[in-house]
């Protein structure tokens, strides 16, 4: 069961938003039909894994939330024409095979919303993730996210939005919004923020089926290749990220065979590409640095010099913390742990990176490279206290319970 439980909830994964799509395209009023999605993907689970994946999920997704979005309609608008509601019912036959996906993201990027809302609830609504999953992302309570959402429905509902693409004066900030709400599906998936497995391989790809949709829409736009080249050349690796029994493997210790050579000939031709013909951007320089990692055959191989010129570019280009605790580690690579720690001293007063684990992780790796093992041991179990995801926690203790050995005893 536990087998027919899973490829049922990947199959709903895929489905939601296609069948949002349709029903906001048929009837309008997003916020009534997001939920009666939500009911109708609840009935599935319950359903589908006992007595068998019907011969048409989207259809029979479709007619069961658009029965239950008539009977919400017919619960709160009686006073209107019956013939209105009528009007409303399913037509007879098969569900047509059109994918609303990217109108629906769109949408949920409307204007009307702040940034954070238009995040949110695209990965409601489009991402498949749970508002836990959404309200860890943002590091607030999972009631707080719940109420961003719900609010950010009303306000698409106030503001009149039609289930139309946008028009061309918003589209460029729009489509920055669909893009990173994408690039937090794919890092959710591939670096689980909390539970007991490392990857959530449904979340990822959903992600980049998402974005080679967007590719397909606007394939000279450089940025929409770079952020899949960037999640082809970042998931090449996941076969090689874990053990057997979940246990994570840095990239320096991976099994470089067993990364994805389909997906990284994919995303470093991508990436050349839109480096070529495109005007630069921050996603475009993400993805170059990871071709260059995907493209050393040894980790002693790997040509630092390059990655810290890009993340050079990308920290002129578009500056923020990760990418200098990235570039830290970099710096590290190039003149020495020192130096990194140095960069990483800019960090400390940064809010923006707060109790973010990362940083304590990467501290610690340099403080071990100088040679300041109590520090170091310090700085693993700083970080494993701070992340809610077991296998990193797990590598972080190990880490840090491997330094109160005493040298050369190891």
């Amino acid at each position: 069961m536990s087998g027919a439980t899973d490829a049922t909830e990947g199959l709903l994964r895929a489905l939601a938003p296609q069948v949002l799509g349709l029903l906001v395209r048929r009837h309008g009023q997003f916020d009534r039909c997001e939920d009666a999605v939500q009911e109708a993907l609840t009935a599935a689970a319950l359903q589908w894994p006992a007595d068998g994946v019907p011969d048409s999920p989207k259809a029979w997704l479709v007619t069961v939330a658009t029965r239950r979005l008539i009977d919400e309609i017919r619960a709160d608008e009686a006073r209107r024409r019956r013939e209105e509601v009528v009007a409303a019912e399913p037509p007879a036959g098969p569900v047509a095979d059109e994918d609303d996906t990217l109108t629906l993201l769109f949408l949920c990027c409307h204007p009307a919303l702040t940034p954070p809302s238009q995040v949110a609830l695209t990965l409601r609504a489009a991402g498949g993730l749970t508002t836990a999953e959404i309200a860890s992302a943002f590091l607030v309570p999972e009631a707080t996210m719940a109420q961003r959402i719900s609010r950010a429905k009303q306000r698409i509902k106030a503001a009149g939005a039609t289930f139309t693409p946008p028009p061309p004066a918003e589209r460029a900030e729009r489509e920055r919004v669909v893009l990173h709400v994408l690039y937090l599906i794919f890092n959710e998936g591939y670096t689980a923020s909390s539970g007991p497995n490392l990857h959530r391989r449904e979340l990822t790809a959903e992600a980049i089926r998402l974005t080679r949709a967007v590719h397909a829409l606007l394939p000279d736009d450089g940025e929409v290749a770079g952020l899949l080249a960037l999640m082809l050349l970042t998931d090449a690796r996941r076969a090689a990220r874990t053990t057997p029994d979940g246990a994570l493997v840095p990239l320096a210790e991976q099994d470089r065979a067993r990364w994805d050579a389909a997906a990284i000939a994919e995303g470093t031709a991508l990436v050349d590409d839109a480096l070529a013909h495109a005007t630069l951007g921050p996603y475009q320089l993400q993805a170059a640095i990871a071709a260059v990692h995907a493209e050393a055959p040894t980790p002693a191989q790997t040509d630092w010099a390059q990655i810290l010129a890009l993340y050079g570019l990308l920290e002129r280009l578009a500056p923020g913390p990760m990418v200098t605790l990235n570039r830290a580690v970099a710096v590290a690579e190039v003149h020495g742990p020192r130096a990194g720690l140095d960069v990483l001293e800019t960090l400390r007063a940064d809010e923006r990176l707060g109790q973010h684990h990362r940083l304590d992780a990467v501290r610690a790796h340099l403080l071990e490279r100088a040679g300041d093992r109590a520090a170091a041991r310090a700085a693993f179990r700083a970080a494993a206290r701070a992340t809610t995801s077991l296998p990193e926690q797990r590598y972080l203790e190990r880490r840090a319970a491997a330094l109160s050995e005493t040298p050369g005893c190891r």
